[in-house]
């Protein structure tokens, strides 16, 4: 098994810090949950970057996976949330960008796994467009892997994952229980395991205080990077562009 991991910050996995400052997020436990399952060391590359657009994902870090020696033998692919939250986003570009990278591994005979990525929209400001246009999106991408033969994982629709316990506090990405609920739902569409339970938790109260911190904390240095033309992926690479080698777990 040969896994590479192309996307934007939900598949880098922000929101999953480790103690040492990296991400660890829902790709790397799925690299992890493969190897115990098979029993076998997986190569694992992981060439997302957080504030990527989905045309150079699908073109950039695409070409970079089907690049390596050897040639993975699976790829998942998530994108396009970034470009849902500019303005004149063209949806159905999206999905022609999603198709170009599916016939892209069909030709090179590698297994694509496409995900939606889970829905923040409920806590956001204007999360109402994020929201409609996140439907549009994943009903579209999830008639083009019907239509493909492909396994969609849908982690938009999923709505344990959408509650407050399982989001960061820039309510944008999801915290490390967000992406072990993902990588759950990964593993099981694989064939390995089943989704984790939900967690239980307690409905938490917006003040007034909390949501101005949350504006000058997290909403304000993020329209002044689009005021710039800045990314918060500028200057960034992939966390591991190369085989990486993961082993497998013994079975508790």
């Amino acid at each position: 098994m040969r896994y590479v991991a192309i996307g934007d910050s939900f598949t880098e996995g922000v929101g999953d810090e480790l103690p040492d400052g990296s991400c660890r997020g829902w790709a790397d436990l799925v690299a992890a949950g493969l190897a115990t399952a098979l029993g076998e060391t997986v190569q694992y590359a992981n060439l997302a970057i957080r504030g990527r657009l989905l045309e150079p994902i699908v073109t950039d870090q695409l070409e970079a996976a089907l690049a390596l020696s050897p040639r993975p033998t699976l790829i998942t692919l998530n994108g396009g949330g970034n470009d849902m939250m500019r303005p004149g986003v063209d949806g159905a570009r999206l999905v022609r960008l999603t198709e170009h990278a599916v016939r892209r591994c069909a030709d090179a005979g590698v297994r694509l796994v496409l995900l939606s990525g889970a829905d923040p929209s409920a806590r956001l400001p204007f999360g109402r467009t994020v929201h409609r246009r996140g439907v549009a999106l994943t009903t579209a991408v999830t008639l083009l892997a019907r239509r493909h033969g492909l396994t969609m994982v849908d982690a938009f629709n999923d709505v344990e994952v959408r509650k407050a316990a399982y989001w960061s506090p820039d309510r944008l990405h999801l915290n490390a229980a967000g992406h072990h609920r993902v990588a759950s739902l990964v593993l099981s569409a694989l064939g390995h395991g089943e989704a984790d339970e939900p967690l239980t938790h307690e409905p938490v109260a917006r003040r007034l205080a909390t949501e101005a911190r949350y504006y000058r904390e997290h909403v304000l240095p993020w329209l002044g990077r689009r005021l710039r033309g800045r990314s918060s992926g500028d200057d960034r690479t992939g966390k591991h562009s190369a085989w990486t080698p993961v082993e497998a777990m013994p079975r508790v």
